[in-house]
């Protein structure tokens, strides 16, 4: 299609902390509720020199804070879908989102596939149920105080930060805003999805059920793969290193596949497994 997306500034969206001009895939990196770019600085440095991480930075964040909030997982996605409009309209483009951007990278998936008729090489969904399951707990409404309890529960923000309650009072907004992004998402039926999916998930972790997980293969005509890892929600902040290396050999091997090849085939993990210099 010849649509255009809405307009954003990419510069303000996405940050790229390892250029790699010449690299053949760009993997677009959304964060969790709270969450921002440099959480994916590790990943970027981690990438074999083909795949380039654009990390994503929503509002109301570190050097975006003073920027109006983005409220609902669809409009985060037409915004992501703008902002790397360049990329996807001049090459290979992939999908990693954890818990809260494990949904939006699915909607920009959707509308990328739907509106602009963009062949994905993967969408890499971590921390997060399939997307016609309602959230185990609603927890956006709490007061502040039962709020931060729950965040402290799923071991993903630094204790020191919940207990600096200056900091806390700073961040508070865009905490909230995002869980209730996550937690009011509402799945629309539509299509499949017309490229690879892999599923990513702590083996112990609460909000993610193994078996809800894997019902993201329903979700997609091309190829499934579900990959766990020890932890819970947050098993990225200790197996960051592992999920790199399995995301780099999936797109490695399946780059310069023809579509209908690598349909009917199960791809294996933990292949071709490169050391980064960097």
């Amino acid at each position: 299609m010849n649509g255009r997306p809405p307009r954003v500034q990419s510069e303000q969206w996405i940050r790229r902390f390892h250029p790699s001009p010449d690299s053949s895939i760009k993997l677009v990196c959304l964060p969790h509720a709270g969450g921002s770019a440099s959480y994916f600085f590790r990943f970027s440095q981690e990438f074999h020199p083909s795949v380039e991480v654009l990390a994503v930075q929503y509002p109301g964040r570190q050097d975006r804070l003073r920027e109006p909030l983005v409220e609902s997982v669809g409009e985060l996605a037409e915004c992501v879908v703008a902002a790397t409009e360049s990329s996807w309209r001049q090459g290979r483009l992939a999908l990693f989102g954890h818990s809260l951007g494990a949904s939006v990278a699915y909607e920009a998936a959707r509308i990328l596939e739907q509106e602009y008729g963009v062949r994905l090489a993967g969408l890499f969904v971590s921390g997060r149920r399939a997307p016609n399951r309602p959230p185990d707990r609603i927890v956006h409404h709490l007061d502040d105080e039962c709020f931060v309890a729950e965040i402290h529960r799923l071991n993903g923000t630094d204790d020191k930060v919940l207990g600096d309650a200056e900091f806390l009072r700073m961040v508070l907004p865009a905490l909230r805003n995002d869980y209730r992004a996550a937690e009011t998402y509402t799945y629309r039926p539509g299509p499949r999805l017309e490229c690879p999916v892999m599923a990513l998930a702590g083996d112990s972790d609460p909000r993610a059920p193994l078996v809800e997980v894997a019902e993201w293969r329903k979700f997609t005509n091309r190829p499934f793969s579900l990959r766990t890892y020890s932890g819970g929600h947050f098993y990225l902040n200790d197996q960051w290193h592992e999920v790199c290396n399995d995301i780099s050999d999936y797109l490695l091997v399946t780059r310069d596949e023809p579509a209908d090849q690598a349909k009917a085939k199960t791809l294996p993990g933990t292949v071709n497994r490169w050391q980064n210099p960097r």
